[in-house]
């Protein structure tokens, strides 16, 4: 038996989800399906984690186990390209692994990145790749909301009702804001996150940044972790599955 691993780039746009469900068009089942075709094998793929409908990836990670050693590495990513490239998706690179890595299991990071576009006008260029906010956001007073997260904290407050981690504690390593004329970025590095932990977040980061909440606020909604004082979660389509650490 051989493992793979695959690193893949999508617009979530179209797409329930990367997870398969019972009704709709997922990222995993459309890759599955193309490599079990290509392969002439019915093949598994097993991914770092999900990504909700809209949400985007610049590099997802999953892997797949095959009876046939792939010969030709650069053949198979030119081939599995050809049938996923019309549909906004790319196999960006693909590794043979030893049966000890697992996609999800063996993850110590990942990284997600949320963008705002924090400008009077509709982006065009960048449409569905952001949150596109008018009200100018205050970032010195967002930067210091963000600081409270950091560390080992119960994230009761940004979990979804339908989430099915075990625990609601997690670790956030870096919460990094950066603007570039009227772009944000916001930065999460944590082992692993809640069922959109990081688009509740950003809501509250949000309502602190514009003026509708204080820090005091902020610090008693995230301590209270009751889901119902949490701000409205941030779009799907402003938040990107950046990378996989190993």
């Amino acid at each position: 038996m051989y493992r793979y691993q695959i690193l893949i780039e999508y617009v979530g746009t179209d797409f329930i989800g990367w997870q398969i469900q019972s009704k709709g068009r997922s990222i995993q089942k459309l890759i599955q399906t193309k490599i079990s075709k290509i392969l002439k094998a019915k093949i598994k793929i097993i991914g770092s984690g999900r990504t909700d409908s809209g949400v985007h990836a610049i590099e997802q990670s999953a892997h797949f186990d095959c009876k046939k050693k792939i010969e030709n590495l650069d053949k198979f990513l030119n081939s599995i390209n050809y049938f996923l490239n019309i549909k906004l998706i790319s196999i960006i690179n693909i590794k043979k692994r030893n049966l000890n890595f697992h996609a999800r299991f063996s993850a110590k990071e990942r990284i997600y990145r949320y963008i705002i576009f924090n400008r009077v006008s509709t982006p065009s260029i960048e449409k569905n790749k952001g949150w596109h906010i008018k009200k100018k956001l205050d970032l010195k007073v967002m930067k210091k909301g963000a600081k409270k997260l950091l560390g080992t904290n119960d994230f009761s407050t940004f979990r979804a009702s339908s989430c099915t981690a075990k625990s609601p504690i997690k670790t956030m390593k870096l919460v990094k804001i950066n603007k570039n004329k009227n772009k944000i970025e916001i930065k999460f590095k944590s082992q692993s996150f809640l069922q959109q932990q990081v688009r509740s977040m950003v809501g509250c980061l949000k309502y602190l940044a514009e003026g509708k909440w204080n820090l005091n606020k902020f610090e008693k909604v995230f301590k209270s972790k009751k889901r119902i004082y949490c701000a409205p979660p941030a779009p799907a389509h402003g938040l990107f599955l950046e990378k996989v650490i190993y």
